[in-house]
């Protein structure tokens, strides 16, 4: 799909403001709650960084934010790279499917809350998918990249494990050690990941087809 180089830069820079906004919302969310508690701020800092929608959604913002800038830099060639950004469209796919089908019907949030929640699970998901759909250059991604791809969400899965064994405080219930055990957790884990694949999978054969139709 062709997209003049204007109506592109307008995209991207609207999905990357849209995306630092929703984690700049989220973050002053938890940092004035630990605030009225009297808690520590870095310990609101490190809970920020301890979800896996937080963590995507900062690396779906970088892209966006090297794609919308043109100055050279080792970190923009990495994170251009189609493989680089295939990696990141699979993971906030999964931030996008898990939440919904797994999350939403936890709770309902309101007001900022509920701001942030529709930009870091819903739309910047879908505005991602898009830019990856119509920017990202195609028929270069191979098997070989899943490998690479699932070392991220297995390294975060290990840091939960360990956080939450420290601290008695796990980022989501569906690998909630304390309430679920370990076989439990490491079951939902396996079907998480299985998903993880199966979208990689999906992408690539996208990836393919749409290397054809050029």
């Amino acid at each position: 799909m062709f997209i003049p180089s204007v109506a592109r830069r307008r995209f991207v820079a609207i999905a990357a403001i849209l995306g630092w906004v929703g984690l700049s919302i989220q973050m002053y969310l938890i940092f004035y709650s630990r605030w009225t508690l009297a808690a520590s701020l870095t310990g609101g800092l490190v809970s920020f960084f301890s979800y896996f929608t937080v963590l995507s959604n900062t690396l779906v913002a970088t892209v966006l934010t090297c794609e919308m800038t043109s100055r050279g830099s080792a970190a923009r060639r990495w994170f251009l790279q189609p493989w680089v950004s295939s990696g990141v469209a699979v993971s906030i796919a999964v931030v996008g499917l898990a939440y919904n089908v797994l999350l939403r019907h936890l709770w309902h949030p309101e007001g900022w809350q509920w701001l942030a929640d529709e930009l870091l699970h819903d739309i910047m998901p879908l505005l991602f998918l898009g830019y990856w759909w119509c920017c990202v250059p195609k028929g270069t991604l191979r098997l070989g990249h899943i490998a690479l791809w699932v070392i991220y969400p297995l390294v975060y899965f290990a840091y939960s494990l360990l956080r939450g064994h420290l601290l008695a405080v796990y980022p989501y219930p569906f690998i909630d050690v304390e309430k679920l055990g370990y076989p439990q957790v490491f079951i939902n884990a396996g079907g998480l990941l299985a998903g993880f694949v199966v979208i990689a999978l999906l992408l690539i054969a996208l990836d393919r087809w749409r290397a054809v139709r050029k």
